[in-house]
């Protein structure tokens, strides 16, 4: 091999050579957000709890930002902050407030103003879909039918709707067997889809539509955060009226650009891409649903193209919608089992997955705890356990709200142990994430799939932008594979696993990756 780069750390990118002649210069680490940037989802319930009472908050945040930063993330998705009566907030009660579990809208505005210090963005949950069952509006909604609230939410009489009160329906982000709900009167019921505890909101009507828009002007101008991620975008209207949904996520946009040009809005449209992609016009950013799950597949069962192929699909049928749309990966997130849990608990195969997630186009998104290997599964609250900073004894600041089932001491090392082990999960985050952004090929660059065969759990792919382009290849397997290098492709600036490259023929053992740049 003529030339190797070593990422020393992420903050500090230190460059060695195995040869005389001087290694290229990697670009100073640059902030891609929002169209390739890195975001960082935090529960706060669960992140850091500043004043002892067991539940994390603002100030916890506001503590932690160094953290957020180190790690290399550039904005903080926030999991709802409003008032709800659930621990989860997906419910909200008031829309222009905070949750006093939390802190003040002082503290949330003292820790956005941190954040913007850091050059971190903020992004917090905005949950139009649905209200609480126990938000003012409702209630005045089901306290008959002359209330001047009644149809700011969908009510039918149980006769016209009596087909459908027993019919099970199961969607890919809902198991509600009901989705009409009897307030207690036995005539009236109300429309719910996910469960009886959030009635949706009628956007049929005007004034609903313009509460909403109002809700956003308050975040944007008054408190100051920098976008929404928008909860069960695909349920504004039914299923059955996509077209109004296009159609109203398009005027929701123009209305949030009005008075914030640069606003950032990312949407949950949890389906297949021909479902997803006509919400593009109006949500420029989409989670992509297709990579999570095809990423697991592929390293589940060692089918290397799997997922290039997929994605490589995903982004031209997406770029002939919207060429700037902004691709919002995952590997897991709040609603899904840990990333470790889904890959077996095995430790190599995390590692290669997070590479993967790292090196493929988009503008990733990493859950809370992934970077320290924190494990959990369904139910939600399981998945969304407190953080582990330090060993039991010494986290003055770990949240104890719930009892953790899945990451405990006994099976998750904590951060600050985890910083001393160059080895450690964090660390390995850390490189990456600074490997992404020190090279634009990577952050922003095209997506280009290899000809020719190549051994079933090769993964391989070029990334190109402007000048600049690497190769990256992953073994996916339990066995060695050899492939050959692409000519040009000398300079290894990544590695992972063992490998030995010899006469242009790169042998690659078990769950092995490498990243070469072209000279």
């Amino acid at each position: 091999m003529k030339k190797s780069l070593l990422i020393a750390s992420a903050m500090s990118l230190a460059v060695f050579s195995s040869c005389e002649k001087s290694a290229p210069e990697m670009e100073s680490p640059k902030n891609y957000w929002p169209a390739a940037g890195v975001t960082y989802e935090i529960f706060v319930q669960s992140f850091y709890d500043s004043d002892g009472d067991s539940i994390g908050d603002f100030n916890g945040v506001a503590q932690k930002l160094d953290y957020v930063k180190e790690l290399g993330t550039n904005a903080i998705w926030f999991m709802p902050i409003m008032p709800s009566p659930t621990y989860h907030k997906y419910d909200v009660t008031d829309y222009k407030a905070v949750h006093p579990d939390y802190g003040t809208m002082e503290d949330f505005k003292n820790l956005l103003a941190e954040a913007h210090r850091r050059d971190i963005k903020i992004v917090i949950d905005l949950i139009i879909n649905h209200t609480s069952s126990e938000h003012p509006w409702f209630l005045e909604s089901k306290s008959g039918r002359d209330s001047p609230f009644r149809d700011y939410y969908v009510w039918a009489q149980k006769d016209t709707i009596a087909d459908f009160l027993d019919k099970k329906k199961v969607t890919l982000d809902s198991d509600n067997i009901r989705q009409w709900h009897d307030p207690g009167m036995g005539q009236d019921f109300y429309y719910g889809f996910f469960w009886g505890g959030m009635p949706d909101l009628n956007f049929d009507n005007p004034k609903v539509r313009e509460e909403i828009y109002e809700i956003g002007r308050f975040w944007l101008e008054e408190v100051g955060v920098d976008g929404f991620r928008l909860d069960a975008a695909k349920h504004i209207f039914p299923d059955d009226r996509p077209l109004d949904n296009h159609e109203f996520w398009k005027e929701f946009r123009a209305k949030m650009e009005a008075i914030k040009p640069d606003v950032y809005l990312v949407g949950e449209v949890y389906d297949k891409k021909d479902v997803v992609a006509p919400y593009l016009p109006g949500l420029p950013a989409l989670f992509n649903f297709d990579f999570h799950y095809t990423l697991l597949k592929a390293m589940n069962e060692g089918e290397g193209m799997l997922l290039p192929r997929l994605q490589k699909e995903i982004l031209d049928y997406y770029q002939a919608i919207t060429p700037t749309f902004i691709d919002a990966t995952i590997s897991s997130n709040h609603d899904q089992p840990r990333l470790l849990n889904e890959l077996g608990s095995d430790p190599a195969k995390y590692k290669q997955a997070i590479a993967v997630l790292l090196t493929m186009p988009g503008a990733p998104y990493l859950y809370y705890g992934e970077e320290i290997g924190m494990l959990g599964m369904k139910p939600d609250e399981h998945i969304r356990e407190p953080f582990l900073w330090d060993e039991l004894a010494k986290d003055q600041g770990r949240a104890k709200w719930i009892e953790a089932k899945y990451s405990t001491d006994a099976t998750v090392t904590p951060l600050e142990l985890q910083r001393k082990d160059p080895d450690s999960y964090f660390n390995h985050y850390k490189r990456l994430i600074a490997l992404r952004h020190s090279f634009p090929a990577l952050a922003v660059g095209n997506l280009d799939l290899p000809e020719g065969e190549l051994p079933k759990s090769a993964m391989a792919y070029f990334r190109n932008s402007g000048g600049q382009q690497v190769f990256v290849v992953h073994n996916l397997g339990e066995e060695a594979i050899e492939v050959t290098l692409p000519e040009g492709f000398e300079t290894e600036i990544f590695s992972l696993g063992e490998a030995a490259l010899s006469s242009g023929k790169l042998s690659l053992g078990s769950q092995a990756s490498r990243v070469f740049l072209k000279d």
